[in-house]
């Protein structure tokens, strides 16, 4: 009889760890419990929207926009409201009137980018990069597209998640704060494995 406890016990830690967990990396659990929780158990405590408390690391690989929360306003100077006229307008990354959204090392490919267009040598970057270079459908993108920010101090992070063509893409913006005023440093496909402070545009 003396077990018995102690095993119940040891099972309800278990249940509790692993339900944070979970819940860590995913957001908000299922509405149904698992089949193995303890009765009276809803599965897991309730969770944080995603963005808010201690900065999360990027998603797992798992992660799909369905899973992101309801989206919240976008705040007026946040660095989700800087990133979103990239998914509004397509090529607008490499467009030198926007260059004041962006800082080293990301400013530094860019202007060197368009040197290399003036001299006729050709193109450096894909007019298409904040798409993951995917092909450009505003209505299937507009559907689908889930961001998720983070800041930490003067960094911050928002993550880019979208669907075309049934292909999931994600991307992460990499931002500093400078003068009161978010900037951009790099843009990172998680999905494609490049940067943009990777390329030699020379």
């Amino acid at each position: 009889m003396a077990r018995r406890p102690f095993l119940a016990l040891s099972t309800v830690c278990l249940l509790a760890v692993s339900g944070a967990a979970a819940q860590g990396l995913l957001g908000t659990p299922p509405a149904n419990a698992p089949a193995d929780a303890a009765p009276g158990d809803s599965g897991a405590p309730p969770a944080n929207a995603p963005g808010t408390g201690v900065e999360p690391a990027t998603p797992p690989v798992g992660w799909s926009p369905a899973e992101a929360a309801p989206a919240a306003p976008i705040q007026p100077g946040s660095p989700t409201a800087v990133v979103r006229p990239f998914y509004d307008q397509v090529g607008l990354e490499i467009d030198p009137s926007e260059r004041a959204h962006f800082i080293d090392p990301a400013k530094t490919v860019l202007d060197k980018s368009d040197a290399l267009r003036k001299s006729g040598q050709g193109e450096c970057l894909d007019p298409n990069m904040a798409l993951d270079n995917a092909d450009y459908d505003k209505t299937e993108i507009d559907k689908s597209l889930k961001t998720l920010e983070a800041i930490n101090g003067d960094q911050a992070k928002v993550i880019v998640a979208f669907v075309v063509a049934g292909n999931p893409h994600r991307l992460e913006w990499k931002f500093r704060k400078v003068g009161g005023d978010w900037k951009i440093t790099d843009l990172l496909s998680v999905t494609g494995e490049w940067a943009l402070s990777q390329y030699q545009c020379e």
